[in-house]
């Protein structure tokens, strides 16, 4: 059962509540899970860079702090992308389109990737 344009007033953000029709619930719940795994991700992005600026590594202190620096910004960046992600797929859900794909998973392994070869010549 699906409601009708218009319900669903009073939900935050009305962009993207107040359009479309609800989808089947499990599948708004998908989509909850999938903003949870980012935000879970971003945590864990700024809980390494807090570790790596805590602890003292042989090499460049300054590329250290700034791999720490990085990594925070990495995860602050990885929050709002998750709330974004899951706006854009509700929205979708909602208007019966397809779901929009994202470039931010291939742009968040590439900079991990950086990060990761910036910690091995750091330990080195």
């Amino acid at each position: 059962m699906t409601a009708r344009t218009g319900e669903g007033r009073g939900q935050w953000p009305s962009w993207v509540y107040g359009v479309g029709e609800t989808p089947d619930h499990r599948f708004s719940l998908a989509n909850e899970r999938t903003f949870l795994a980012w935000v879970r991700t971003s945590l864990a992005l700024v809980a390494g860079g807090v570790a790596l600026d805590a602890v003292n590594l042989d090499g460049p202190a300054e590329l250290q702090t700034v791999l720490a620096a990085f990594l925070v910004v990495l995860g602050l960046i990885g929050a709002a992308v998750a709330w974004l992600r899951w706006a854009a797929a509700e929205r979708a859900m909602r208007l019966r389109r397809p779901l929009p794909g994202t470039a931010a998973l291939a742009w968040l392994a590439l900079a991990l990737v950086v990060v990761a070869a910036c910690l091995v010549v750091l330990v080195l």
